[in-house]
């Protein structure tokens, strides 16, 4: 047969060259193309493949969860593993965490209004995705405005996410093995974030009225199926948020010894021209 006059002599140069050019138009209609077809995630007869992680893949795990179409599920992030890894100049691209809110509720009133204050404390070391706090928040605040009213509480996240989780892509498609390279160059790129949480450390708190205290543990237990893990929902001996027990707060209330703004103990240290009249000393007892 004769030369064909639209394409030129085939080469190994040629070859590679069409091979490296099939692997982009393919992985990036893998990647950020528009699904077509069915309903689910196989793509009906489109013929177009899914991403799916590493930890997915092979098992025909695709995405349609709460941690999103391209993540894997979130158990494969759950154990801290690594040192901490922030968002900074070297890492970039970090998506931005789904909880935006950390205060919730009254967060203006004062700190005579709200003596009650329960925690949900963890009990395992862990990581916990920036997803599952915010679907906590959701939950504990949904209970109680319902409940107690959306001017009966208020509502703080304790942790706030900072580690940022990698995720090495690959394809699980028909003939996919001739486009990715495995473990080669497995460093994967940003993909979340979560925060570390040590055994012991408090993940929500929730401060209130007396009369309203049964309500915030119920709404603490429903957010303790937004979390992996174990949680262990405590009430606090203190006044509200402030580091005061309740006998301490009131004794020093009635002595003036508390500022407040911020539930601040006013000591017996520093300048004198920042103190009011009437406060220059607060030592026990009475001065010679």
């Amino acid at each position: 047969m004769g030369r064909s006059k639209f394409l030129p002599t085939t080469s190994y140069f040629d070859l590679d060259f069409l091979f490296v050019y099939a692997q982009q138009v393919l992985s990036r209609q893998w990647e950020s193309g528009p699904r077509r077809g069915g309903q689910g995630d196989e793509g009906g007869s489109s013929g177009r493949g899914k991403v799916c992680t590493s930890a997915g893949a092979g098992r025909g795990e695709g995405g349609g969860n709460w941690w999103g179409e391209e993540m894997g599920p979130a158990r494969c992030y759950r154990q801290i593993k690594n040192k901490p890894y922030p968002k900074s100049r070297y890492c970039r691209g970090v998506p931005d965490p789904k909880i935006r809110i950390y205060d919730v509720g009254m967060k203006k009133k004062g700190v005579d209004e709200f003596p009650f204050c329960v925690h949900l404390v963890s009990w395992e070391k862990e990581n916990v995705s920036s997803e599952a706090l915010e679907a906590a928040r959701i939950a504990c605040n949904k209970y109680m405005t319902k409940f107690a009213g959306k001017d009966a509480f208020h509502l703080r996240v304790r942790v706030h996410p900072f580690h940022v989780l990698r995720i090495n892509k690959m394809l699980s498609c028909a003939g996919a093995d001739r486009l990715q390279t495995g473990m080669r160059g497995a460093f994967g790129k940003p993909q979340g974030v979560c925060a570390r949480v040590a055994i012991g450390q408090v993940l929500l708190s929730v401060r209130c009225k007396d009369g309203n205290s049964h309500h915030a543990q119920e709404a603490l237990r429903r957010a303790k199926f937004k979390f992996p893990g174990r949680q262990k929902i405590i009430v606090s001996r203190k006044w509200g948020f402030t580091k005061f027990s309740r006998s301490d707060y009131l004794q020093w209330k009635s002595e003036n010894k508390i500022l407040p703004d911020n539930a601040k103990l006013l000591g017996c240290h520093g300048p004198l021209a920042n103190r009011q009249p009437g406060r220059a000393f607060l030592s026990e007892g009475p001065r010679a």
